[in-house]
């Protein structure tokens, strides 16, 4: 019996020595810095909305005034802070810096006309140097809408018909 108490008295020593020593041997807490980053690329879309003129009358009503147009549109989205020039190209049909319309024909006859910034008609609308519009920096990723004006000059002698022209327009950033 007494083999026995010694066996049993040693596994209970054992049992306390481990239980009160787990504190000593607990492992303490190990920390480092998780760098975390991300970068915000400058972006910007287009959109447009077509020019459309009103019938144009070379004869009574555009004989000596030429036809107006206020109805065309660009909008761009940029990301906040993004600066940004909007350039319209000269067209399809373009002769040097005219643009022009054609009807399409086999023989085509073209329509000139000319898109602007201002509603005076006075700062004309390119894809260079002053000729591009340059808006204020992007205050926020908002759409922004600029107006396009267009102008066909008076008493253009052309045949009756539906004249057509793609201007690329195009957001610098």
């Amino acid at each position: 019996m007494t083999t026995t108490k010694l066996t049993l008295g040693l596994a209970i020593l054992g049992v306390l020595l481990i239980s009160s020593d787990n504190s000593a041997r607990a492992a303490s807490p190990q920390t480092a810095n998780l760098a975390v980053s991300a970068t915000i690329g400058s972006n910007c879309t287009i959109t447009t909305i077509a020019v459309g003129f009103p019938a144009y009358d070379p004869i009574v009503a555009h004989a000596s005034s030429p036809d107006t147009s206020t109805s065309g549109s660009v909008t761009i989205t940029c990301t906040k802070g993004a600066a940004t020039t909007i350039g319209l190209g000269l067209g399809s049909y373009a002769s040097a810096s005219q643009m022009r319309m054609s009807d399409g024909s086999s023989t085509p006859n073209y329509l000139n006309y000319a898109l602007y910034q201002d509603n005076g008609h006075s700062i004309v609308w390119g894809n260079s140097g002053t000729a591009l519009l340059t808006p204020p920096v992007a205050p926020d990723k908002t759409a922004r809408v600029f107006p396009v004006y267009g102008s066909i000059p008076a008493a253009q002698d052309l045949p009756a018909g539906t004249y057509n022209d793609t201007v690329l327009a195009t957001v610098n950033f």
